[in-house]
């Protein structure tokens, strides 16, 4: 399958890349290499698989010709380039509507034009749901809970955006299922919760879970905003490859659909009050945050994702346990320090 992966020089991106040329696939990677450490993923993509392995191509969503040349006879197109980070949305929200609204709507043109009919498969957020106050947190010794959300927001809860990056990332993921009903484009929005995993580059703002694993090991200072007790749902990116692949082999079933994606409630944590433990267990010593700020814009108390719907119609649920999968990040952050120097 001729496969184009936009960001694929980014976190999620290298990792199905990875994948895919494995598999076999003639894959495409656009990408304009503005994110810290995607340089690094494309040298370990070369080094992997030669400079033979896969096409590669530099270039910006935000360039209409340049993706609509890139996609012109591609069967699949998976779209995870984006401006990632609610704080930067709320600093600059042009450049954030630019690429992740603008962007898409690019992508999503060129995919139309692309002469084959193309899959496409597109990276939304939990953060189209908004704040959820009409759903109160309950705040426990280290975590809050939703108890109207036993299982997990499903996929029926009602959008609500809020913040930039919400706002233009929502506007992205209904463009998405509009060409679906419109365009008959075969197009799978996939709204994403908090993933993890090896060469993931973690920052401050965007990115905890590498984030903390990284600040950790090489020393540098943790700021802590809200109270620590807000809880995510995990998911590994092993995990998010495998539900892509699925998803893909299984368009006849999916193609128009939203998927919540995340760990679920078996692979929860609160992003201080349980993770502070854990990592402090694996470094061998007491690591504390340098400091505690006020909460950030949209930030949800709980956002834990009802995964039961892709089980249900595509067969795919979570695998790699939080602790198994921060394991294996911890080990990966360790033995490649010199990416973070």
């Amino acid at each position: 399958m001729r496969i184009l992966i936009t960001g694929g020089a980014g976190f999620i991106g290298c990792n199905l890349a990875d994948a895919y040329v494995r598999g076999g696939h003639q894959v495409t990677i656009f990408d304009n290499l503005s994110r810290r450490g995607s340089d690094a993923n494309l040298a370990w993509l070369r080094a992997s698989f030669g400079e033979q392995g896969f096409r590669f191509i530099q270039g910006d969503i935000r360039d209409y010709p340049t993706i609509l040349r890139a996609a012109a006879g591609q069967e699949a197109i998976y779209h995870l380039a984006a401006q990632t980070a609610v704080t930067t949305s709320v600093a600059d929200p042009r450049t954030d509507f630019e690429i992740n609204a603008f962007g898409t709507f690019n992508v999503l043109e060129a995919a139309r034009n692309a002469g084959h009919d193309p899959i496409f498969i597109f990276a939304s957020t939990n953060k189209v749901y908004g704040g959820m106050d009409d759903a109160p947190a309950q705040e426990l010794a280290t975590r809050y809970i939703l108890p109207d959300y036993p299982d997990g927001v499903s996929e029926a809860r009602p959008l609500d955006f809020h913040s930039p990056y919400g706002t233009s990332k929502g506007a992205a993921d209904q463009y998405v299922r509009d060409y679906a009903r419109i365009y008959g484009l075969r197009s799978v929005v996939f709204r994403q919760s908090c993933i993890y995993g090896q060469r993931q580059m973690g920052v401050e703002d965007q990115g905890w879970v590498a984030w903390f694993v990284i600040a950790a090991l090489t020393g540098q200072p943790i700021i802590i905003y809200g109270n620590g007790k807000q809880v995510r749902d995990l998911l590994h990116v092993d995990d998010l490859i495998r539900a892509f692949q699925a998803a893909t082999d299984r368009i006849a079933l999916t193609a128009g659909q939203v998927y919540n994606l995340g760990g679920g409630p078996a692979n929860t944590l609160s992003i201080w009050a349980e993770f502070g433990p854990l990592l402090s267990e694996m470094v061998g010593r007491s690591v504390t945050p340098a400091a505690w700020r006020d909460w950030r814009p949209g930030d949800q108390p709980v956002f834990v994702a009802d995964v039961s719907k892709a089980t249900r119609e595509f067969g795919w649920a979570p695998q790699v346990g939080v602790r198994e999968g921060i394991g294996r990040l911890f080990e990966w952050v360790r033995n490649n320090r010199h990416l973070f120097a």
